[in-house]
């Protein structure tokens, strides 16, 4: 199970029993929930409820006996025609992303709507993606692909998927020494994303 992966089979009677009213709907209407980063017991996930816009998020945790499907960002395509800026931007990007060779897929807003046909996008929405970078990348190799991103008119948020965690494409692109480094045990200041050393204050 990774950060990102989208699920279904969780019930309302999973979640926290102060969770909101908009929580229980979402699960009731059969909509997936997302693989968040967080240390849990060994038989349950880190989920996230998506409700509508921002406002409308909860951490939850779902028992693995419990998940009926799993839908990973790499199996997430745009096919027909399509209005939002976001998903216009996946389909921009698709041969440059097929062309680094690495698994890759679309996250966030845009992975959740193509997987649920629940319509969360709107005309501001960013398109984020993750990029599966088992070896490491150079930050000039980092700072030309951030370069050739910037030129849609859709913001994009690139996440480097490491054998340590996550680092955004911007940060390893960008000058600053250390970097941020998501993990499910918390984010930290690393100089390397693809090893785990964190750095002294």
């Amino acid at each position: 199970m990774n950060a990102h992966d989208l699920l279904w089979g969780m019930r309302p009677e999973h979640l926290p029993a102060d969770a909101p009213d908009w929580a229980r709907q979402v699960l009731l209407a059969g909509q997936p929930v997302v693989v968040r980063r967080a240390v849990t017991a060994a038989e349950r996930v880190a989920v996230g409820v998506r409700g509508r816009g921002r406002a409308q998020r909860l951490a939850a945790e779902l028992p693995l006996a419990c998940i009926e499907r799993r839908c990973c960002p790499e199996q997430l395509r745009v096919h027909g025609s399509v209005e939002a800026p976001a998903l216009l931007a996946l389909r921009a990007v698709t041969a440059a992303m097929d062309a680094t060779g690495l698994s890759w897929g679309p996250t966030g807003g845009a992975g959740y709507q193509l997987a649920s046909g629940a319509a969360v996008l709107h005309a501001d929405s960013d398109l984020d993606l993750v990029l599966r970078t088992p070896t490491a990348w150079t930050r000039p190799q980092a700072r030309a692909f951030y370069q050739s991103l910037s030129t849609l008119a859709c913001r994009i948020d690139l996440q480097l998927e490491t054998p340590a965690g996550a680092v955004a494409l911007g940060d390893w692109a960008g000058h600053s020494k250390r970097v941020l480094l998501k993990r499910d045990d918390g984010a930290c200041l690393v100089e390397d994303p693809w090893s785990f050393e964190r750095a002294p204050a």
